[in-house]
């Protein structure tokens, strides 16, 4: 997967802003953040701790999850690398995490 195709599917989304900060894309709902870029070809995404700990046994080529997001609710995804089926659900679930009130 691409930024340009995560972009994409992101602008499917609902409610969905893509800017930037530091030269980085983010996604957000409504000021809440959905994903982020960290550099060229990881993004942290919002994620339940459950859903993460299922995505981490699941698709651990795909995801990782450094000891600085340990006690958030995120994982990083490997872009260029990844299962883009399974990244392609866990912005989807990130979104419908973000737009429950």
């Amino acid at each position: 997967m691409k930024l340009s195709d995560l972009s994409r599917l992101m602008a499917a989304l609902e409610g969905v802003n893509e800017g930037r900060q530091e030269g980085l894309l983010n996604w957000r709902y409504r000021g809440r953040l959905v994903a982020r870029q960290l550099d060229g070809t990881h993004v942290v995404i919002r994620s339940s701790f459950d859903a993460r700990d299922l995505l981490l046994r699941s698709f651990p080529e795909t995801f990782i999850l450094p000891t600085r997001f340990a006690g958030h609710m995120m994982i990083v995804a490997d872009l260029q690398h990844g299962d883009d089926d399974a990244i392609e659900e866990a912005v989807i679930e990130a979104w419908k995490l973000q737009t429950r009130p």
